[in-house]
C-alpha cells in the first residue's frame, strides 16, 4: 500500500502513484501529478517527536547521547504537505531540515510491548522537521518557537505500508539542498528503535490510528535560505519536496 492525500476539482481524495508522475484517485480518475495539491497523508490527533535520536547529530551539538527518549510534542498547525513553503522567520541567523523517518500508528496502541510493535504500525512516511536554532533555550525541551511553527513541517508525499517498506530500522535517509548533497544517514543508527519507542511512550499514553512518532534526524544540519529547494529522501518511502520562502 502506498497512498496519499491531494485536494482535486474542490474535494480531498486519496491518491495511489502510477507511472511517469500521474495519479488514480479512488473514482478511476487519473491526473498529473502537479495538477494537485499535496496534502499531508494523514491527520494525526497527537504528534509526538524525538530529540537527539541519533549520536552523530547529538555529537555535532557536542552534547551527549541521551539516556532515554527525549520526547515533545507538536500541534497539527506544523503540517504542510509535498511540494508546500516554509517560511523562514525574518531576522534569524539559523534555520535548519531535519529529514525523519515517521511512523504512522494504525490501531490503539496502549501498553504495546517492543515484539510487539510492527503489528501495531499501519506504515511510515517522511517528515521534514525545521528547527530554527535562535529560539533554542535548551535541546532537551524544545522552546515552542522551535518545533511548532505553522508549515514548519512537510510530511508526505505517501504513507507507505509496513509491509511494503520492510524493517524500518534498514533505510538510508538523505537531504538535498538545490540539489547538492547535505545529509546522509541511516535508521540502524537510532539510538532507540522504533520498536522500543512504541513501547516507552505507550507505557504512559494510548496512540491512536494515525497518530505519528517522528523518530529523529542524523547529522547534517545545513542553514536554509529564502528561495531553496530542500529535498528530504528515504529509502523505500520517497522524496518530499519543499521550498523556503
Amino acid at each position: 500500500m502506498k497512498r496519499a492525500r491531494v485536494a482535486w476539482n474542490g474535494t480531498v481524495t486519496e491518491a495511489e502513484p502510477l507511472d511517469s508522475g500521474r495519479l488514480l484517485l479512488p473514482d478511476g480518475t487519473i491526473v498529473d501529478d502537479h495538477k494537485v495539491m499535496w496534502l499531508p497523508p494523514v491527520e494525526p490527533r497527537t504528534i509526538v517527536a524525538l530529540g537527539l535520536n541519533y549520536a552523530d547529530h547529538a555529537g555535532e551539538l557536542s552534547l551527549a547521547a541521551p539516556k532515554e527518549p527525549l520526547l515533545f510534542f507538536k500541534g497539527k498547525n506544523t503540517l504542510v504537505g509535498h511540494l508546500g513553503r516554509t517560511v523562514r522567520p525574518a531576522g534569524v541567523d539559523m534555520m535548519h531540515y531535519e529529514c525523519e523517518l515517521a511512523v504512522v500508528i494504525g490501531r490503539p496502541a496502549r501498553r504495546v510491548k517492543a515484539e510487539q510493535a510492527y503489528d501495531y504500525i499501519l506504515g511510515y512516511t517522511i517528515a521534514n522537521d525545521y528547527a530554527v536554532r535562535d529560539y533554542l533555550e535548551n535541546y532537551y525541551r524544545p522552546n515552542f518557537r522551535v518545533k511548532n511553527r505553522d508549515r514548519a513541517t512537510p510530511l508526505g508525499p505517501w504513507i507507505v505500508s509496513h509491509e511494503e517498506v520492510g524493517d524500518p530500522m534498514a533505510l538510508a535517509l538523505r537531504t538535498y539542498v538545490n540539489g547538492a548533497l547535505v545529509q546522509e544517514g541511516y535508521t540502524a543508527d537510532m539510538i532507540f528503535s522504533i520498536p522500543y519507542l512504541l513501547e516507552y511512550i505507550t507505557s504512559f499514553m494510548t496512540l491512536a490510528p494515525g497518530d505519528l512518532i517522528l523518530t529523529g534526524t542524523p547529522k547534517g544540519a545545513v542553514n536554509v535560505q529564502p528561495g531553496d529547494e530542500v529535498v528530504t529522501e528515504i529509502e523505500r518511502i520517497g522524496r518530499l519536496i519543499n521550498y523556503i520562502e
